[in-house]
């Protein structure tokens, strides 16, 4: 009986060499250099940005993954008016280049939509590629009619009911309608911008 727990326990560290927790204060510096390495500096201009500045993630929906202390992974999502309809936005999910095989995108995604679920929100938003976010159920079927504030790729437009129906009729242009985020923390949040100086 000792040999079985002490191979059912290698067995699981094995095969979960991460953990998935809520995100922390402390997690903001390796968040925040993760998305650099992740999407570069010009991450603070992409289109869904606009509606993420300002603003606090939903609540209870901001997730790290963290391995051997060290944060690895992070996803947030956002409330927003899907045309109308109160729905959520998925993103940035970003991994730690040498993390990816190790399935921590899956799992901050399963996690973050089961949470999401839990917290009786009934529709997500997120602009990725079709091909990787279909094995969550994301799809364009029900986003063709909505828009973004500033240029996007259509295809690229996803939607995930997690109650059917939920995006029946949506209609218009995503707006953020989430809490706005405490000026302090806004200003920490947000890189400085580099203004050259006169000759």
């Amino acid at each position: 009986m000792t040999a079985l727990r002490k191979t059912t326990a290698a067995l699981i560290s094995d095969a979960a060499p991460f953990a998935i927790r809520a995100e922390r204060a402390s997690d903001v510096v390796a968040r925040e250099a993760l998305l650099d390495a992740c999407f570069g500096d010009n991450r603070h201009t992409r289109t869904c940005q606009r509606l993420r500045d300002g603003r606090a993630p939903a609540e209870g929906l901001a997730l790290s993954a963290v391995r051997q202390g060290r944060l690895v992974g992070s996803v947030r999502l956002w409330h927003v008016s899907a045309g109308g309809i109160p729905a959520l936005m998925l993103g940035p999910l970003a991994v730690e280049a040498s993390s990816r095989q190790l399935g921590v995108g899956a799992a901050l995604m399963d996690h973050a939509l089961a949470a999401a679920k839990a917290r009786g929100h009934r529709a997500v938003i997120l602009l990725g590629d079709a091909p990787y976010y279909a094995r969550f159920g994301f799809s364009a079927a029900k986003t063709r009619e909505l828009s973004l504030p500033a240029a996007f790729e259509r295809d690229r437009l996803l939607g995930l009911e997690l109650s059917e129906g939920a995006l029946d009729g949506a209609w218009g242009m995503i707006a953020p309608t989430g809490a706005p985020m405490p000026k302090s923390k806004a200003s920490r949040a947000r890189k400085p911008l580099l203004v050259p100086r006169a000759a």
